[in-house]
């Protein structure tokens, strides 16, 4: 272990030899006839482990010192002896009340002095090593957090990309979809009418979610979800289940949990709601308005939007200029029109995620102006 410091503080140049003889074979010593000087090598790095102070010294005193040294967080944490001839109560209440750690009055006792820094030395030490084993514990449990994070991410895009091998769709799909929430939540939080449901977590969680809303869809019928034309009535019918499915799934799995993570409450309604419209007319419980699930209706802007851009084996991708109209038909029908104006707003940052993360097959090409189409159903392959 290396010597530990200690700065002696007195205007008395006997004093300090007297100091610096006691304790030169034991300590490195440091000496100040002034409370200036002694700021100053308190404040050198690194600082020094106690400091013997006196109380009673010209222009700048032994309390004034202390005030100096509690009022910088480099050295508001060094433990302070004071030394003084000064014998009244009063004195050594103002001493300790200001912070000190302990009081030695003169003409000072050299067995008295050593055990005294022995101590507080030694009370340091202590100190230290909590505030080493405190912060060595907040990285460990930060780092188990974050390892926590990371393998419920996998789990969710090992979960959505299983989805995917039963699907027309890529796997650049979740992750497009999950930015888009992402984005729509951020700017959405900044309303007042959303800003108490969507925190900062809150946001996060809900991205952090999105990647499982078409989980149900491992369960439809191969000749059903990979179908390349068209649905027949009873086809879409059996397609809609998904919904219900990928709920009833996650839920399954949030009851074998005696503390689910908040990120599958999320999950749930996604999954079951994320195909509800805004005029009621959705499935699978023909929610309408605020009823459906606020994370549910960030989905259904994302998902629909990157159907619509995207190439699927039953029709071409449209342009994104012809989804950005198609889209707007559909507020106040098929989407919550607050939302919506706020993605219509952002248009250009949503077409930047799905440049960025192109399907192999397909680059998306840029924003541009084109005539308005009428309102479709994009997700939809009913005959």
């Amino acid at each position: 272990m290396s010597q530990e410091t200690i700065l002696i503080v007195d205007d008395s140049p006997e004093n300090l030899t007297v100091l610096g003889e006691l304790l030169k074979n034991d300590y490195r010593v440091l000496a100040a006839t002034d409370g200036l000087r002694a700021l100053q090598l308190a404040a050198r790095q690194p600082g020094p482990d106690l400091i013997l102070l006196d109380v009673m010294m010209p222009e700048m005193n032994g309390y004034q010192v202390l005030a100096a040294l509690q009022a910088t967080p480099e050295t508001r944490d060094i433990p302070v002896i004071f030394t003084t001839a000064m014998c009244a109560t009063e004195a050594e209440e103002q001493g300790l009340h200001l912070g000190a750690a302990d009081y030695i009055t003169k003409p000072l006792r050299p067995a008295i002095v050593l055990a005294r820094v022995q101590t507080h030395l030694a009370l340091k030490r202590a100190r230290d090593a909590l505030k080493r084993d405190k912060a060595g514990l907040e990285k460990e449990v930060l780092r188990q957090m974050q390892e926590n994070r990371l393998i419920q991410d996998v789990a969710m895009r090992a979960l959505a990309r299983l989805a995917e091998t039963r699907d027309n769709e890529t796997g650049n799909h979740i992750l497009r979809t999950q930015e888009y929430v992402q984005l729509l939540a951020q700017r959405a939080r900044l309303l007042p009418q959303f800003c108490d449901e969507l925190s900062e977590r809150s946001v996060a969680l809900i991205a952090k979610s999105a990647p499982l809303h078409d989980i149900g869809k491992v369960g439809i019928p191969d000749r059903i979800l990979l179908k390349p034309g068209k649905l027949t009535a009873d086809e879409w019918e059996v397609m809609k289940t998904h919904a219900a499915l990928g709920a009833d799934a996650i839920g399954r799995a949030v009851a074998d949990l005696q503390q689910p993570p908040g990120f599958l409450m999320y999950a749930t309604q996604i999954a079951r709601h994320h195909h509800e419209r805004w005029d009621g007319t959705g499935y699978p419980d023909r929610l309408a308005g605020n009823a459906i699930p606020l994370a549910a209706r960030l989905m259904a802007i994302a998902d629909v939007f990157d159907a619509l851009i995207s190439r699927r084996s039953y029709k071409a991708p449209m342009p994104p200029a012809v989804a950005r109209e198609t889209m707007a038909a559909g507020r106040g029908r098929q989407f919550d029109p607050v939302l919506l104006d706020i993605f219509l707003e952002a248009f250009d940052e949503f077409c930047e995620i799905a440049r960025r993360r192109p399907d192999d097959a397909d680059e998306v090409p840029a924003a541009e102006p084109a005539p308005a189409q009428p309102a479709t159903e994009p997700a939809e392959r009913m005959a």
